[in-house]
């Protein structure tokens, strides 16, 4: 008999994101993105975030949404559902759910939290949730890229080859 992986307990839909977010312990961090293809400045930055804080929510793009980023025809390369799972495999990941918005800043309010993290492409004057983090107190955060990686030269790479 099939049994899941404790980690796929980690994902949760947006409609019991509230509840859940409201066991973590804080400080809460909160970061999203589409995690296509997962690689090495994924995981770098991922574990960075986390370190700001005691638990971290990731949000996911669904399948439409990253289609609407203009990513190419083809992206995503793995579903939603494969990458929520690769994504509740990690340590430092404590919930990971998804948004079907263009921008995660329903997500963000549902989750409140104290500290909002993006990768060094984002100011923090641009992130989205930045304005309604820092009002109740909390810190946005940018953090620099320690591997030049991306998903799109990664699957350029594979196509040349």
């Amino acid at each position: 008999m099939y049994s899941a992986p404790a980690f796929e307990t980690k994902i949760c839909p947006p409609d019991e994101l509230a509840a859940r977010v409201a066991t973590l312990p804080r400080p809460l961090v909160f970061t999203n993105g589409c995690f296509d293809i997962l690689h090495r400045g994924h995981v770098t930055y991922l574990g960075q975030a986390r370190a700001l804080g005691a638990a971290m929510v990731v949000a996911l793009n669904s399948d439409a949404s990253v289609r609407r980023q203009g990513k190419g025809d083809d992206r995503p390369i793995n579903t939603l559902a494969d990458r929520l799972a690769v994504m509740a495999a990690l340590g430092c990941v404590d919930l990971v759910t998804w948004f079907d918005e263009d921008t995660p800043l329903n997500t963000i309010l549902a989750c409140q939290p104290d500290v909002l993290v993006k990768g060094g492409d984002w100011a923090p004057e641009r992130i989205v949730g930045a304005p309604e983090t820092l009002a109740r107190g909390g810190s946005v955060h940018s953090i620099p890229f320690e591997h030049l990686r991306s998903t799109t030269a990664l699957l350029e790479k594979i196509r040349r080859l």
